[in-house]
């Protein structure tokens, strides 16, 4: 599985460690029956402009990117068995363990980038 690094256009590491999921097999099981996210990694679902926590055990960070890497939706700590709305304009959704994008100080409107 392809593995990138999410930062901020500034160069800040939000998570060294984000899987790559493109195909449609990997998007749909996304991190399910997972019982924990250390933190620093993460998965990256793209394309994707909503997400299911359907049989997932942990809560999580989303951000929801457009084409260009700007953060057009943030779901904060979103619990297991809920379903994200669809985001227009959401190409990608990066999933975290819950704080991250606190803690990172990412806000909707940022720019952030998979290298």
């Amino acid at each position: 599985m392809e593995q990138r690094r999410l930062e901020t256009a500034d160069g800040r590491v939000v998570a060294p460690h984000v899987e790559v999921a493109t195909g449609m097999w990997r998007r749909f099981m996304g991190l399910m029956f997972r019982t924990d996210l250390p933190a620093g990694h993460g998965l990256a679902l793209t394309p994707c402009n909503s997400i299911h926590m359907f049989f997932m055990r942990i809560p999580l960070d989303v951000v929801f990117l457009d084409r260009e890497g700007v953060a057009v939706h943030i779901y904060d700590g979103i619990r297991p068995w809920r379903v994200s709305r669809i985001v227009r304009g959401a190409h990608t959704a990066v999933e975290l363990p819950a704080g991250t994008l606190r803690r990172a100080g990412v806000e909707k409107g940022a720019h952030l980038r998979l290298t």
